[in-house]
């Protein structure tokens, strides 16, 4: 048997369940009534895996008036509740109480037309730079030191933050673990509306954007945990459309999607990758892609694969389970959209199976009018890996066994002085790459930065402004299997030679506190003369572009009295959430209480002090 992180990566995943059956009745009703769905023969039906990490609340409100209403009207609102109970590990007891902020009134309830979205996108425009510029922001070097907590919001049956904010209309938009997005007015934090979804919310939201002072209908964008992508009103949160990205039934959505001239491009995950740890489980069928949608009308125009071929039967296991491949390759994070050359860039993850193909762990260049591969740009080849490998059985453990080097942070479009175009990639081994779009996606410059690992390296994305690359390095401490000395922090690279210009340790600090780890996992943010980290220990910290000096260091790992007067508290930054600021703002959630990270479920909104 595995040690270390291996033992407690299975145990992640099994405690939800193994706690669960012994909450006895809820076990008994989930084989009567679901399992015969959830348990793989109905394809969209959301599998085991998905729902173990899904809130007791979220799954009791599907229930009991929301999607699977009909399927649980033979059930008691008690019965209900052990459901939910049983599914997530959770009694409904322990879903906190936290109280909303009021509800706004007069001007702070009113929907401005005379501000259009700040941002294009989670990238901030759609390359993905995440470049804050003067235009957006009054914060810089010389002042980010007077930022000070404005107000904080509480999330709802949630120990993770995870959805990037977005701004229109003087809105704050926000998707939470319960299912819930909110509008919240940026200046007191009221809230305007809340929409309920089918399941957690871990993508940034996306606002359309209109002419200001147009009397648009502009729409909101996002996807939740078992695959739904949604568009709402960003003016009252009514549902305009909703639709499922695909039929597999581990799907599930973890990037923003990007909008562009109409076109809604939604990159698609899974957690296949999990179910394949039980043996009877015939591994495995997923690839990932990006389904492309009419974002006015919700009509899905097509669906572009990371791997061209469904997968196919190529052998039996050691149990006699079927083994199909190729697959996997999932794609979480959001597409670099560029209109000019025609084409997307997304980063892949890993095959779930063997044998493994040569569009894993690449970076691919997609087709913007039809989704076919231009070309693509494998870093790791023979990267085949399931959670069936940190078993005791090790039954469904592909041969090659890893090492799991997904590309999980965005692809990012730059330009040199000289206006010459440069992709930028950074990976879970912790290496960062210069790839030229005109040539087929070849490697200008290539530097190996950190160790690596099973949660980075490389995690949740990057920043470029200027001639500056910065790259937050996670570095988890992920046992024996991802040996060799780690160097957590942040980098400022050289954009057209990738020389390293300087590099800002992140110090242990940790002082023994459970799930905490000081490298930097979620995506760093740029502002004039800087750039903003949040690390896995729950500081937050703005260092100065010329040397990387730390201007601002906050623990946001600490308790907060919330807009609705009950308590929070934030924790590891984690999850593709990363710094929001506009105007003399900066907003940022803090909270990643998954894969043995600090929980928390605060929303916090700094503001800079007046003279």
């Amino acid at each position: 048997m595995k040690t270390g992180f291996a033992v407690a990566m299975i145990g992640l995943w099994f405690t939800g369940l193994a706690q669960a059956a012994a909450i006895e009745p809820g076990k008994a009703l989930y084989e009567q009534h679901c399992q015969q769905c959830h348990g793989g023969n109905v394809a969209k039906a959301p599998q085991l895996s998905l729902l173990q990490v899904m809130s007791a609340g979220s799954i009791y409100r599907a229930l009991t008036d929301g999607v699977m209403r009909e399927q649980a009207s033979a059930l008691s609102d008690g019965q209900r509740q052990q459901v939910a109970e049983f599914l997530t590990g959770h009694s409904m007891a322990e879903d906190d109480a936290v109280s909303l902020p009021p509800v706004c009134e007069g001007a702070a309830a009113e929907f401005d037309y005379s501000q259009p979205p700040h941002m294009a996108g989670w990238g901030v425009e759609l390359n993905n730079q995440r470049r804050f510029d003067d235009t957006l922001t009054e914060i810089d070097a010389s002042n980010v030191a007077q930022l000070r907590l404005k107000w904080a919001f509480a999330y709802p049956q949630a120990v993770r933050a995870r959805s990037q904010p977005a701004f229109a209309g003087g809105a704050l938009y926000v998707g939470s673990q319960n299912g819930t997005v909110y509008a919240l007015d940026e200046d007191t934090g009221c809230l305007r509306w809340a929409f309920s979804t089918v399941a957690e919310v871990r993508t940034g939201i996306v606002v359309a954007s209109w002419e200001a002072g147009e009397r648009s209908h502009p729409l909101v964008y996002f996807g939740d945990l078992v695959g739904n992508v949604y568009a709402l009103s960003a003016v009252t949160g009514e549902l305009a459309w909703r639709d499922r990205a695909g039929d597999h039934p581990s799907l599930t959505l973890t990037a923003a999607p990007a909008l562009h001239e109409g076109r809604l491009y939604v990159p698609l995950s899974a957690l296949e990758v999990t179910a394949a740890a039980d043996p009877s489980y015939a591994c495995c069928t997923f690839r990932g892609g990006v389904a492309v949608y009419d974002a006015l009308s919700g009509e899905k125009l097509w669906t572009a694969h990371s791997i061209d071929e469904p997968a196919r039967k190529v052998g039996e296991n050691s149990v006699g389970t079927a083994r199909l491949a190729p697959s996997g390759a999932p794609i979480w994070n959001t597409p670099a959209l560029d209109p000019k050359r025609g084409v997307m860039y997304v980063g892949t993850g890993t095959n779930y199976s063997s044998p493994a193909n040569d569009t894993s762990d690449a970076i691919l260049a997609l087709e913007m009018k039809d989704g076919s591969i231009r070309w693509h740009q494998q870093m790791t080849s023979g990267d085949a890996w399931n959670m069936g490998c940190e078993t005791e059985e090790r039954i469904n453990c592909p041969p090659e066994d890893g090492p799991d080097y997904d590309f999980g942070a965005a692809v990012i479009i730059a330009q040199s002085a000289a206006g010459r175009d440069v992709l930028i990639a950074g990976q879970k081994s912790g290496d960062v790459y210069a790839l030229d779009p005109d040539a087929n996606g070849r490697v200008l410059w290539h530097q190996k930065l950190g160790r690596g690992g099973i949660q980075g390296g490389v995690h949740f994305g990057m920043a470029v402004d200027g001639n500056t690359v910065y790259v937050p390095m996670s570095d988890f401490d992920g046992g024996a299997r991802w040996p060799g000395k780690p160097y957590p922090g942040m980098y400022a690279l050289d954009l057209m030679t990738g020389k390293v210009l300087w590099y800002q340790r992140a110090e242990d600090r940790c002082d023994g506190r459970e799930f905490c780890q000081p490298g930097l996992s979620s995506p760093a943010s740029a502002f004039p003369g800087g750039v903003l980290g949040g690390a896995m220990d729950g500081r937050l910290r703005a260092y100065r572009a010329a040397d990387g000096k730390v201007l601002w260091d906050i623990d946001t790992a600490v308790e907060y009295d919330t807009l609705g007067g009950t308590r929070a508290r934030g924790g590891s930054f984690g999850g593709g959430t990363g710094p929001v600021l506009k105007g003399r703002r900066l907003y940022v959630n803090s909270g990643y209480g998954i894969y043995f990270h600090m929980p928390g479920n605060v929303l916090l909104a700094y503001e800079l002090a007046e003279d």
